[in-house]
């Protein structure tokens, strides 16, 4: 059996509004799985979406939006879910993800990844939900069970 991936060390930063947000700081596993599945996944993501895709971009958005208002669309949904990465049902998720991968060592990492947990004050806690925001990963994931939504 392989080495379970390794908790992600906590660190805090100021939001710009005031308050704070926890990052996780990526692992070598992180960046390992996000590419593999991201070759997989991306080319069925909807074409509304831009958020944490590879040759895209916050002004592309922007740009697609303004052609629809000049084609007659009355209608732009721009989403910001708070705390959403904190908030990931791993379940669900994986759900989606196994519409794609089907090898289930494959599978087995990523869950583990998700349950991995963090580091904090010297002390790993595992996660029951959420992915660890900061790394490569966790919007390729956002982006898995979001798609629909798109």
């Amino acid at each position: 059996m392989s080495t379970p991936p390794s908790p992600v060390r906590a660190v805090e930063i100021p939001k710009p509004k005031g308050g704070t947000r926890q990052l996780g700081i990526p692992t070598v596993t992180d960046r390992l799985i996000q590419q593999v599945l991201t070759p997989l996944f991306d080319p069925d993501f909807s074409e509304s979406s831009y958020g944490y895709r590879p040759k895209r971009s916050a002004q592309q958005a922007v740009s697609a939006m303004k052609a629809h208002v000049e084609e007659g669309r009355r209608w732009v949904v721009d989403l910001d879910l708070e705390a959403f990465f904190d908030r990931v049902n791993h379940d669900l998720l994986m759900a989606r993800v196994a519409r794609c991968v089907h090898d289930k060592r494959g599978l087995r990492l990523i869950r583990r990844y998700l349950e991995a947990g963090m580091f904090q004050d010297g002390l790993a806690a595992p996660r029951r939900q959420g992915t660890p925001q900061g790394g490569p990963l966790s919007p390729l994931l956002a982006n898995i069970l979001l798609d629909d939504v798109d």
